[in-house]
Order: C-alpha cells, then structure tokens, then sequence
C-alpha cells in the first residue's frame, strides 16, 4: 500500500515513462516506414524521422512522392502530441515539486533500511509531536506513521522518518521494521485504533515495548490485558501532575528536569544486569563501588519478581536482572554504562546541540 504522496510520484512517473515509450514508438514507425516503404538507408531513415519529429525544417533527405509526404504529415502530428504530452508532464512535475519529493523518497527509503533498534511513533498528533521531540532531544531512533498526510508533511519538514499509513494495519508495522524495533508508543486519536496496533505489534514482534494511550480507565484495562507494557491516560497522569505541581512545586520541577528536554545538566537512566557480562552480580553496592567510580547515584533497585527497594543501602546486594534506576551526568552514566549493560545500546543520549 502505497501513501498518497507517493502515488502521486509514481503516478508522474508513469506518465512520463509512457510518454517517452510513445515517443519511441512514433520514431521507431517513422524508421521502418521509410527504411521498408521508401527503400532508405538504415542512417537516412532514422535521421528523416529525427528532423521530422524535431520540426527543423532541414527538408526532405530524399525525394518522397504523395504517399510519403502524407506519411510525413501524420508522422509530424503523432510527434508533436507525443512531445507535447511529455512536456506536460515535466512541466507539472517541475511545479509540484515531484522530482524533490522522488530525492526525498530515496532518503527515507535509504533511511528506513538502516533503521535497527528504533522506536515507531503511531500518531503525530499533539502527543505524538511532543514524544518525538522527547526522543530527538536525547538522540533516539525512531519512526512516525500517521494516516493525515499534513501531519506527515509537518513530521518531514522537522526532518523526522514519516510513514503516511494505517498503524493499525500489519503491513505499515512490516513497512517500519517493527521486527528490529525495540519500542512502540500507540499515540492515535481513538482508545480502539491503539489497542488495534498494540495487538498487532505484540503479534509480529512479541519482544517489543508498547507503551499506549488510553481516554478511559476501561481502555487503560483492555490496553493490558492486550499486551500493552505501559499505559498511560493524559487525564489521569495530567490530573495527578497537577495535584502535585500544586502541593509540591519544586519536587516536580527537579523531576521535569531530569526526565525531560534538552540543556538537561541531570539525567535518569536503567541498567539490567546480565551475569553474563556484569562483574557486579552478587557483590553489595559497597563491593561494587559504582559510586566511586562512576559519581552516579543508584537511586531505586527493581528485583525481578517486580520488588522495589528505594534508596538501597551500602548493604544491599546485586542479583542477577536487577534493574537498576540511577541518576547522573551524562558522563557520570557514560562511565557506568561501561560497568553495567544498559538496557538501551546509546544510554545515556545527552541532547543535541544546535
């Protein structure tokens, strides 16, 4: 299924292939007629049918009697409308910008095919808008797929890899690679659509992170069960947010500001621990010396059967897929990510600088 932008540009190209085959087929009648029909030569056939296409005026290349010139006539017409027909279409390609929009199409396709471990936006709408612009500030991969072709147009023109498709459809999740994604966040308008998409997600890719949006406290239930990893309600998270903004103000501004947006001077970011690979397994948090080695601070250790402990303690030991929350510098978390497997191959992703 091919989106509206791009039919158009195939559309054109068609035409314009069609157009050029016309043509070829005007001239290849014009070289037979008068290489069979006139007796010509191979060269004087084809140069007659060139400066006959061409309108030049050079004259005949030899004699021709009524029947030729008759020929010569219809000749001259078939080229003039099949020259006129290409011209046309070049002429509305030129203006409608469809041979950038082919360049474009040949760096998202491009794009796309080197897209591994990314994160596919479904919906780019206002909450879609603000998580892609989460996601460039700390330098994630990801994908936009919306079905309103201005909202792929705004989502291009920001410089994002848009999909002008159906999320909700299994074919536009395939078109994304959602077998090499690591995350999906279902941002569509209505409750249905994302528990659609996050079915089929879990459905081809049953590895992924879906994180969706949910209106209602029954959507946010039939999310779950669905597979959804995450759910979150604007108005549920808004309500509480604002609940706490009011009773405790600067608690909330030091969490935005380490959760959130560029210029950040304080980032938050989790380790999985894999025995495999981490020296740290079964060592406490004193033996380990991740603080000393690297100044960032294990703020919260979620076990593996889901047990938080909060603020652990100099005592508290490291078990195999432990899931450490820490809090940091970007190189503070850069000097633990070479002590811990991060979840994530790029933590920790400090902004971009423009």
């Amino acid at each position: 299924m091919y989106s509206t932008i791009e039919q158009k540009y195939r559309r054109i190209q068609k035409e314009l292939v069609a157009g050029a085959v016309a043509l070829g087929c005007v001239f290849l009648i014009g070289t037979l007629w008068y290489w069979l029909v006139e007796g010509w030569s191979w060269e004087d056939a084809a140069y007659m049918t060139v400066i006959t296409l061409a309108t030049v005026g050079y004259g005949e290349t030899n004699p021709l009697g009524n029947r030729g010139r008759l020929f010569t006539i219809s000749l001259i017409l078939m080229g003039v409308v099949s020259i006129g027909y290409i011209v046309n279409r070049f002429t509305e390609a030129l203006i409608q910008g469809y041979f950038q929009e082919g360049i474009r199409l040949q760096q998202q396709r491009r794009s796309m095919e080197s897209l591994s471990g990314h994160y596919i936006i479904c919906g780019f709408g206002r909450t879609g808008r603000q998580i892609a612009l989460e996601f460039e500030a700390e330098s994630v991969s990801f994908v936009t797929i919306d079905l309103d072709i201005e909202s792929i147009q705004t989502a291009q023109e920001l410089g994002y890899i848009a999909v002008q498709g159906d999320a909700t459809l299994d074919e536009t999740l395939v078109k994304v690679k959602i077998s090499e994604a690591v995350g999906l966040v279902a941002a569509l308008p209505s409750d249905a659509e994302n528990l659609y998409t996050v079915l089929s997600a879990k459905t081809l890719n049953p590895q992924i992170r879906a994180i969706a949006r949910a209106s209602t406290h029954e959507a946010l239930q039939k999310l779950q069960r669905a597979g959804a990893d995450a759910v979150v309600s604007p108005y549920i998270t808004g309500g509480k947010r604002m609940a706490a903004a009011a009773l405790r103000p600067q608690v909330m501004d030091f969490v935005d500001g380490i959760l959130t947006g560029a210029g950040r001077e304080l980032y938050m970011e989790e380790f999985r621990l894999d025995p495999d690979v981490c020296p740290c397994v079964g060592q406490t948090l004193r033996e380990a010396r991740l603080r000393s080695q690297s100044g960032a601070l294990v703020l919260a250790i979620r076990r593996i059967d889901d047990t938080l402990i909060g603020g652990p303690t100099a005592d508290t030991h490291l078990l195999t897929g432990d899931l450490l929350i820490c809090m940091g510098t970007a190189e503070q978390l850069r000097l633990l990510s070479q002590i811990l497997l991060p979840i994530r191959s790029t933590t920790p992703r400090p902004p971009k600088h423009t």
